[in-house]
């Protein structure tokens, strides 16, 4: 075989090829969509989507359990121990009973009083931690402001605001 006895060009293959190639590309490219979409459109890079992921999935089931008044359930979150009676002592610094006074809906600490619903309205990486502005029950003023730890998947109060908008 020389260089001029080519092979005779087969329509079909390059035809498969091709329909491959760009089913490929509209593949990564729903994907790239659909876990923007999941992470809660965040305004980041694609690689930090995934600690977007997490911190709503925490923040969420977080106020969920504070909404149904499960403060147990909800301090296992913020701790990110699920089993944390078992050793009260590792969480000295913002212990139960703290944690109780200012999330009760009974609690004179508590700023928002019965928590009924809740939306997270801004997200940013900041440093190491993620920043979450939420409005609680509806209010566009006294937003609630979290961070989320990626590493030990830790709740904490932000000492940092973002802004919500107008």
């Amino acid at each position: 075989m020389t260089l001029l006895d080519a092979p005779k060009f087969d329509a079909a293959r390059d035809r498969r090829n091709t329909t491959l190639l760009w089913g490929s590309v509209a593949l990564v490219f729903v994907m790239l969509i659909g876990g923007w979409l999941t992470s809660g459109m965040p305004v980041d890079w694609p690689w930090n989507w995934y600690t977007h992921f997490r911190a709503r999935l925490a923040v969420n089931h977080f106020l969920d359990a504070v909404e149904k008044n499960d403060l147990e359930k909800a301090y296992g979150i913020w701790t990110h121990d699920r089993e944390w009676k078992g050793h009260p002592q590792q969480h000295t610094t913002y212990p139960f009973e703290r944690f109780e006074q200012d999330w009760s809906p009974t609690s004179s600490a508590n700023d928002y009083g019965v928590i009924k619903s809740h939306k997270i309205v801004a997200a940013r990486l900041s440093g190491n931690v993620l920043l979450m502005g939420i409005r609680i029950n509806g209010l566009k003023s006294n937003a609630l402001f979290l961070n989320f730890e990626p590493k030990t998947h830790q709740l904490g109060f932000s000492p940092v605001e973002l802004y919500l908008g107008p």
